[in-house]
This record gives C-alpha cells, structure tokens and sequence, in this order.
C-alpha cells in the first residue's frame, strides 16, 4: 500500500509540473534574434524597454522601407510577444510637420518580431528630419517613445517613389515596390496613396498604372511583353509584368489613371516626348 501511494503522488507532483510548464511560456531570451540577419537600424531606450528598429536595407530611405520591430524588456532582459504598436513618422520642416504612408503594425510568425511599412517621401538635412513617433501597449498600460532618424536617398540614386498633384487636383505618392531586376519579364508592383491632410495618407485603391519602360542611352528604345499595373484587392499592391531585355538604365515611364480611366498624371512616349513626368528608375 505504501508502494502504491509513493507512486500516485509521483505521478501526481509530474503532472503538476508539466501543467505549469505549459501554462508559463519561457522567456523570450536577448540570445534568440530570429532577425539577427537583417540591419539594426535604430534602437530606443525608454519607459524600461529598447524598441529595437530592423530592416533588410542598411538605412532608412526615400520610398518604401518594410521594417522589422522587437521591444525588450530591460529588467526582465527578455523580448516582448505581447504588445499593441503604433508608429507614426513625422518630417519635421522648418515651417511644417507632416508624416508619410505606412502600415498598421502587425504580429508575424515570430513572437518576438513585429513589422510594417513606411514610404518616406523625402530626405533629412541638416535642418529638417524625421522621427519615429511610437505609442505601445504592454500589459495593458500604454507607453510613447520618439526617435530622430536618418532619411537617405537610394545609394544607387534612383528614383522610386514620386509625389505629386493630379489633374483632380488631390495630392498623391505613387511608391515602387522592391525588385531584384533581371533580363527577363519581371513581377513589377506598386502602391498608391493619397494626401487626405498632412497627417493621413490613406491607401488608393482600383486605379491602374500604365508602364513604358524605356532606355534612353540606347534610342529610347522600348520592351515587348509588359503588364500594366491593376489592383490586387489581396495585396492592396498594383501588379504587373515589366520585360528588361538587357542590363543597364532603365525609364520606367508611367501614367496613373483613376477608375474611370482618366489620367491623373504622366505622359505617352512619342517621337517628340521622349519620357513622362511620371517614372521610376533601375539599373543592373
């Protein structure tokens, strides 16, 4: 009898202690970094946490920029899974302040790692910049933290995003998406937004964009098989297909049409025109 009791109460101490293994969730340790391949762009220290600040780029730069967010809870030295962030960038001009595009932030597969989308539509200087503005929730208690950072154009120069007033007279940012170009008909996307005040740049959606591409230094020529750019309701993304047949400088001209098919903005490619004022830029 005493045998039997020795191992019910074994058996029942097991069960306890594996109940409360699965309950608790271990800790989020500093030596698990499942972005530790990304560049750490900005790290914040404030309210007892460091917002840590990722990208696959090596600085924050002019057009979309896809970011990477962990918070660290400095006196538990572990990384935070359950949190609510805001961002907001504001440019801070020497007469004005706006902000720029950007995504909610959201949870990824990861605990630890959250992530969004910002489209800055300009460069700092030594007079004007932008900050990370954050408000986040942990625990239900709501915390803010601001960062000054460092907006860049492109290393190579291009252009990938414009800015503009449409002939509906609305303001609008038209952003290419990333591409690793190839000779070949590529995946070619982008997105549409428009200025409802400096504040808010909410997405557009069903308008499309006609692509030419073009290069200039050998006559201007053009490439077969390409796709204009229509809504993907999946994505929120303007898809098409852009052929390069050869490496070197490519005009990727374009027009923006609303849904009735009017142009907003950009030009066809004549023998007179020889680019539209609506374009991005690649070169490989």
């Amino acid at each position: 009898m005493k045998t039997i009791k020795v191992f019910f109460a074994i058996v029942f101490f097991s069960l306890a202690f594996t109940s409360c293994t699965d309950d608790n969730d271990d800790p989020i340790t500093i030596d698990e970094n499942p972005l530790a391949e990304f560049n750490l762009l900005t790290t914040i220290d404030a309210n007892g946490h460091s917002i840590e600040v990722y990208s696959d780029q090596d600085q924050y730069t002019i057009g979309y920029n896809e970011l990477f967010y962990r918070i660290k809870d400095q006196g538990k030295d572990s990384y935070v899974s359950d949190a609510e962030i805001k961002l907001n960038p504001v440019m801070h001009m020497t007469s004005m302040m706006h902000s720029c595009p950007k995504s909610a932030i959201t949870k990824t597969d990861d605990a630890s790692v959250f992530k969004g989308y910002s489209v800055f539509q300009m460069p700092g200087n030594a007079d004007e910049y932008w900050e990370l503005n954050f408000e986040y929730t942990i625990g239900g208690q709501t915390y803010e933290a601001a960062e000054k950072i460092a907006v860049k154009a492109p290393a190579d120069g291009k252009k990938r995003v414009a800015t503009f007033t449409g002939a509906d007279e609305k303001r609008y940012i038209v952003a290419m998406m990333p591409i690793a170009p190839e000779v070949k008909i590529n995946d070619f996307s982008a997105m549409v937004f428009t200025m409802e005040n400096r504040m808010l740049f909410p997405a557009v959606a069903n308008y499309s964009i006609s692509i030419d591409p073009r290069m200039p230094s050998m006559g201007n020529h053009s490439s077969p098989n390409n796709e204009n750019l229509r809504y993907d309701t999946a994505s929120g993304r303007y898809k098409g297909k852009l052929s390069l047949t050869m490496t070197g400088y490519w005009k990727i001209n374009l027009k923006l049409m609303n849904e009735a098919d009017e142009v907003l903005k950009g030009e066809d490619i004549t023998t007179e025109n020889k680019g539209s004022s609506l374009y991005f830029e690649l070169e490989f």
